[in-house]
């Protein structure tokens, strides 16, 4: 499983973000919890905002009932990423949710 999305190219991972984000936007929010802080709120949009300028597509990552507070921390040391380090991070946490998702069911 971990192998065959990494043959995809840049382009075609970069879809597969954004097509994965869409889907599951309000799965997130519930598994993120119930932390309404604006101040928090804020900086999270203005993180995912800067991320998205930076690589060209959407923030992905395993949340699994971590609160706001440390996926905020998450986005801002992935900030530190290139591009292609983040595909990969971004890749490996996409891997993790399916198969998350997968055993639950």
């Amino acid at each position: 499983m971990h192998d065959l999305p990494r043959q995809l190219s840049e382009n075609e991972l970069a879809e597969l973000f954004e097509g994965h984000t869409r889907l599951v936007a309000q799965q997130a929010a519930l598994e993120q919890g119930s932390d309404e802080d604006p101040v928090l709120l804020a900086a999270l949009a203005k993180l995912n905002k800067t991320y998205e300028q930076k690589y060209g597509f959407r923030f992905v990552v395993f949340v699994d009932g971590r609160p706001r507070t440390e996926i905020l921390s998450v986005l801002r040391q992935r900030l530190q990423h290139s591009r292609d380090e983040e595909l990969a991070a971004g890749l490996d946490d996409l891997v993790a949710i399916a198969l998350d998702r997968w055993r639950k069911r």
